[in-house]
């Protein structure tokens, strides 16, 4: 029996995916649940997965891009028997290294080393077809795909080492004049589908809203000396370090249920109001930037804030996260402070309203009770849509949170 692979279902309003990477090669023997390949899509990387064991024929290639639901490939059953006793074998012979080779008396020493072991066997073929054209050596690439696989992101993002000149030539060159010409070369490297939905998205938010910025600054003492009196007993209760994050998303909560119109949104000519905080928290990865979203965050306690963003952020790095796990947000939180941003302003993630970005504490001289002392300071950010936030809204909103992060008592008490 032939069994189609199918592109699934992997969220809502996604109608297409690109093909990453195929992780079996076509005739090739498969396991039930090994990974066949990898889909990109506008907001996540999705693993498709072999439903049955037998051979693999693959109808698509790497960087196609295919509509939910398409055939890509086909497991033939019938083969699978006695032959799946095989691919056992297979990979074993695969991952082994090469028997070390022995030089003849009169080579010299450095022909007498065995070969390393040809990473290139467990490169796919796009990714290998990316090594060879760039001219990279796949034992300096990072793979961060399954078990360390090289992904044809990886590759494509790889540096390539340039050739040393040979030293007599660098010896007895002459001197010539520097020319203006560029000596680099360039690179073009395709924009992937999550970056290219990025892209189109941040246009989106800055031609279909009133998009404007406010600004406040927090002194952060209060919230420090908590976290210095609590961080030891708190790591110990819950396993993961006192962040900053559980505080600003309990202090947003705070403010948007003061100022509901910043958890809001436009939907042609009504405004749609969450009585629920799904707060998205932006996270870096290499592919690009991702907000995952803590749903229903309003009944977490900090801790429990914490432990979603590190669970969150632990996928993202992975690749596992999925697009279920992006959608949904109302609001959302952006720290530019951990790459040092000093002030910036964050753009909306539609249909989002609001956005609110944090950045990096540093220590300034403040006028308290008309004395001049230095205190832990970040400015904070508020981007929204104007449509619907008013300026004055906008301004309370970010008051809110600075007596709440300034006060973290306010926080617990919820005042």
């Amino acid at each position: 029996m032939k069994v189609e692979i199918k592109v699934p279902a992997v969220g809502e309003s996604i109608n297409e995916a690109t093909i990453a990477e195929w992780l079996k090669k076509d005739g090739e023997q498969v396991a039930k649940n090994d990974v066949l390949l990898s889909l990109e899509t506008d907001k996540a990387t999705v693993e498709v997965v072999a439903e049955h064991a037998g051979k693999l024929s693959t109808k698509a290639k790497a960087g196609d891009v295919v509509t939910i639901g398409a055939v890509v490939g086909m497991i033939d059953t019938e083969l699978q028997g006695t032959t799946m006793a095989n691919v056992a074998t297979v990979k074993e012979e695969v991952t082994k290294p090469a028997a070390p080779i022995s030089a003849p008396a009169s080579a010299p020493a450095s022909a007498a080393s065995a070969p390393k072991p040809g990473v290139n066997e467990v490169l796919s073929p796009a990714v290998r077809r990316v090594v060879d054209e760039r001219g990279l050596d796949p034992a300096n690439i990072s793979g961060t795909g399954k078990d360390g696989r090289i992904t044809k992101y990886d590759a494509q993002t790889a540096s390539a080492k340039p050739a040393a000149a040979p030293a007599a030539a660098v010896a007895t060159a002459p001197a010539i004049a520097r020319s203006n010409t560029p000596s680099g070369g360039e690179r073009r490297v395709p924009m992937t589908t999550i970056r290219k939905r990025i892209a189109q998205r941040l246009v989106e938010a800055q031609h279909n809203a009133a998009l404007l910025t406010t600004f406040n600054e927090i002194d952060m003492s209060g919230v420090m000396a908590a976290r210095e009196k609590y961080k030891d007993a708190f790591k110990e209760k819950y396993g993961i370090s006192l962040g900053f994050m559980g505080f600003f998303v309990k202090a947003a909560i705070h403010a948007l249920r003061e100022v509901p119109a910043v958890n809001a949104f436009i939907d042609k000519d009504d405004m749609i109001y969450h009585d629920y905080y799904n707060i998205g928290v932006a996270v870096g990865t290499e592919k690009g930037l991702l907000v995952p979203v803590i749903k229903n965050a309003e009944q977490l306690s900090i801790a429990g804030v914490e432990l979603s963003i590190r669970e969150y952020a632990k996928k993202a790095r992975d690749g596992k996260i999925s697009p279920a796990d992006l959608g949904g947000g109302t609001f959302t939180i952006s720290n530019g402070g951990v790459y040092g941003s000093l002030m910036s302003t964050p753009i909306l993630n539609p249909p989002q309203s609001g956005i609110l970005g944090m950045h990096k504490i540093e220590e300034r001289p403040v006028v308290v009770d008309k004395q001049i002392v230095i205190r832990p300071m970040m400015y904070v950010a508020l981007s929204y849509d104007h449509r619907i936030i008013d300026g004055k809204e906008a301004v309370t909103f970010l008051v809110k949170i600075k007596e709440s992060i300034e006060d973290p008592q306010r926080i617990l008490l919820e005042i």
